[in-house]
């Protein structure tokens, strides 16, 4: 078999999202005809709660290396892990590389600077590179317009140091398309140089089957009887938040029609750990349906504790933003667990085909912030035939045929094919 390495700082048993690119593709790599060796830094330097149920999630015999980290300052000038280990990660990684004749090396960030590994290494060892995406890294984020700001400088840092990163990269992969077209535009005369891919995170229906041997229950809220209870798990996109403003505005219209019906957002917080970093009861204050139809749990809680509160819930609330990048697997998430979905999303989203034609939820779709009157106009009617559709709801006449394409294992065959497209 052929051997890639993948430097990813943060791994099992890190609770952060990012962690699941990795263990996902390392698990079903074997079967591509890739052996994969993560090289990872030594948990006991993470920050976040750890989640030690996450590495049950592996495979028994995934080899994974760890080194270590600088410690966090007091005062915290220094937190990315990618910064902290950077040097170590480098050094053993050539260290393998050498020894053992790795055939790739694969770098998907954040962390974004240990990017700039890939280029090192391939200087000193010649190996071939590769740079995944999973969040843009020169992005608009908000306040990044206020010169001088903490964002301003992140933006302008990121400018400086991704064409050093990526110049002598093989292949770079997104979650989503739209994660780096940004990259082809701003480097539009190396990037011809490239391969891309596109491949949103895969669904595991394994991690779904885990829950089963766990002894947890869910605890950020009880099943009531009559009560209809739709979960949210995860971040807040950055322009979700007008698409959240309008549907509130509608539930607040017809309030009576929710009298039975509860919203639970679980880990939107401002800060993975920050219990009280509320995003959205404020906004859920404004219009008085804080704790009687909008709850929020900011805390970012353990992976599989969010799958079985998707299994106690009634439903799935998918929630897009402006922006058209809102992606299949992210549903497939959803249809895995079970559970009817309602989803609001921008109409170019390539998860609005998918979800209506799997049967699997209902769909209120819109085009961007010229639209968002619509919402606040349709919600509450398309809300209401989203109730009724879930008394005729069957999981299993879900064609889910149609979210093949977007299991982990499928999304792994694609990575290993775009790399065979270049290596020997």
């Amino acid at each position: 078999m052929k051997k890639i390495l993948i430097i990813s700082p943060h791994f099992p048993p890190s609770n952060l999202a990012a962690v699941h690119r990795s263990r996902l593709f390392a698990q079903h790599l074997p079967d591509f005809g890739w052996e994969p060796v993560i090289l990872t830094v030594d948990e006991k330097f993470y920050e976040e709660k750890l989640d030690y149920n996450l590495e049950k999630l592996l495979p028994e015999n995934l080899r994974v290396e760890k080194v270590k980290a600088f410690g966090v300052t007091k005062p915290r000038l220094v937190g990315d892990i990618g910064l902290r280990g950077f040097f170590q990660l480098y050094k053993k990684a050539k260290q393998l590389i050498i020894q053992e004749q790795f055939d790739f090396l694969y770098i998907p960030i954040p962390s974004f600077y240990v990017a700039l590994i890939g280029r090192w290494l391939n200087k000193s060892t010649g190996i071939k590179y590769g740079i995944d995406y999973i969040d843009p890294w020169v992005h608009n984020f908000p306040g990044s317009e206020k010169i001088l700001s903490r964002h301003w400088l992140s933006k302008k840092f990121a400018e400086i140091l991704e064409p050093i990163a990526i110049k002598k990269a093989s292949l770079i992969t997104g979650v989503a398309e739209g994660y780096y077209n940004g990259v082809i535009e701003r480097n539009k005369k190396i990037s011809k140089n490239f391969v891309f891919g596109a491949m949103p995170y895969g669904g595991e229906k394994t991690d779904h089957d885990k829950i089963k041997e766990l002894d947890t229950k869910p605890y950020l809220f009880t099943k009531q009887t009559g009560k209809i209870q739709l979960v949210y798990a995860g971040a807040m996109l950055p322009k979700a938040y007008t698409v959240l403003e309008a549907i509130f505005q509608s539930i607040t219209e017809n309030v009576a029609m929710y009298k039975n019906v509860e919203f639970h957002f679980i880990g939107t917080g401002k800060t993975p750990n920050d219990p009280v970093g509320y995003n959205i009861k404020g906004l859920a204050e404004k219009y008085g349906l804080w704790q009687t139809v909008i709850f929020e749990y900011p805390q970012r809680i353990p992976y599989l504790d969010v799958l079985i509160h998707l299994n106690n819930a009634d439903g799935v609330f998918i929630l897009g933003s402006t922006e058209p990048h809102y992606t299949p697997s992210k549903v497939y998430q959803g249809i895995l667990s079970g559970k009817p979905i309602f989803a609001v999303l921008h109409k170019n989203s390539s998860a609005v085909k998918v979800l209506k034609e799997s049967g699997g939820g209902i769909v209120l779709d819109f085009n961007g912030e010229n639209e968002i009157d619509l919402i606040k106009n349709t919600f509450s009617l398309t809300f209401n035939n989203y109730l009724t559709f879930i008394n005729t709801f069957d999981k299993n006449k879900i064609n889910t045929k149609i979210f093949e394409q977007y299991s982990a294992k499928n999304i792994t065959e694609k990575l290993a094919l775009l790399i065979n497209s270049f290596i020997d």
